[in-house]
């Protein structure tokens, strides 16, 4: 299998798609496959609207069919619906290309955030992007069960996994904070409520390790609160380690990597009973789901470390990388 995965969501973004990725090619050779990335590396690009950290690609469909006629891919797979995956997606098309698609992230929520644009007009946009493909991967039960509903067919499950020698407990804690220590991880936008999590009452201290579009402000607002920027590797995984709860107060998220490297690390999770978590902890009891945050964060410093860490062993990127490639050659061997 020589796959081509086109994705808009690439270095220097740090996110779940892109963590993904990587470990999907890396784990590749162990599945007869070798892949081929085309990514926002290749074009011309220009910031997004309102969050200019991302670029859009200035990538057309003549251009996609130049490259797929370079590269000669066995199967294609689109990661995103972006510039790059939309003209990868009318390149294949017009080629007559089989492909297939995964839905990492909650579009329309994100947009009606930003913009008061309708989620169930972004939600017929992206049902007519994924309708054309042999299959559409989805990382959990809830969500597969969710766009069900909404009219989306052909879905694949593809779960996530965590690198559990990175993401480990330690014996020590490098933040000089008062304990216990309730931290979050991820992007600092509007998208993922952080203020549902920043504006409780809690002892100890709250931590954000992440950057985004909404970090001067909150800064700003919650002087109170340590910031510490974007992480990644070593550091970001002593700073899991060096704390008590993981509080996620994402409501969009579709699974949330970051579930499972706080479990990794020996961390219980602290979050809303919305898809992502209810997946992630199922009947675990490493986690406490509760529409009162507060509640939740609380009661979850009575978990022990022992049992997150146990648990957060049992994902695994060979488990998910075993699906993923499987999911591709059923879906392309479909006629």
């Amino acid at each position: 299998m020589r796959l081509l995965i086109a994705t808009d969501a690439w270095h220097p973004q740090i996110n779940g798609v892109v963590r993904s990725l990587e470990y999907m090619a890396a784990e590749a050779p162990r599945f007869g496959a070798e892949v081929v990335f085309l990514t926002p590396e290749r074009f011309r690009s220009i910031p997004m609207p309102t969050y200019p950290e991302i670029r859009l690609s200035l990538a057309g469909p003549g251009a996609l069919a130049d490259i797929l006629g370079e590269i000669r891919p066995t199967h294609v797979h689109i990661a995103t619906e972006g510039p790059i995956g939309l003209a990868t997606r009318i390149a294949c098309i017009r080629q007559e290309r089989a492909f297939t698609t995964s839905y990492h992230t909650r579009f329309p929520e994100y947009v009606a955030a930003r913009t008061g644009i309708p989620a169930a007009w972004s939600y017929g946009a992206l049902l007519r992007f994924h309708r054309a493909a042999r299959a559409m991967m989805v990382s959990t039960p809830s969500l597969e069960r969710e766009l069900t509903g909404r009219g989306f067919r052909n879905i694949m499950r593809w779960t996530r996994g965590v690198d559990t020698g990175l993401f480990r407990p330690r014996g020590e804690r490098i933040l000089n904070a008062s304990a216990p220590v309730f931290l979050y991880v991820g992007r600092v936008a509007v998208e993922k409520n952080l203020e549902a999590f920043l504006s409780l009452d809690l002892p100890g201290t709250k931590v954000v390790a992440g950057d985004g579009p909404s970090r001067a402000d909150l800064e700003r607002r919650y002087p109170a609160v340590r910031f510490l920027g974007s992480l990644t590797g070593e550091d970001l995984a002593r700073v899991y380690a060096s704390s008590d709860v993981f509080v996620f107060p994402s409501l969009t998220d579709t699974f949330g990597i970051v579930l499972i490297e706080a479990l990794a690390s020996g961390l219980p999770i602290a979050a809303f009973p919305v898809t992502g978590p209810l997946d992630v902890i199922g009947s675990s009891g490493c986690g406490v789901l509760n529409a009162d945050l507060r509640e939740a964060a609380l009661a979850a410093l009575a978990i022990p470390k022992e049992r997150c860490r146990a648990y957060g062993e049992t994902f695994t990127w060979h488990e998910s990388a075993r699906q993923f490639f499987t999911n591709i050659e059923k879906a392309h061997s479909r006629a």
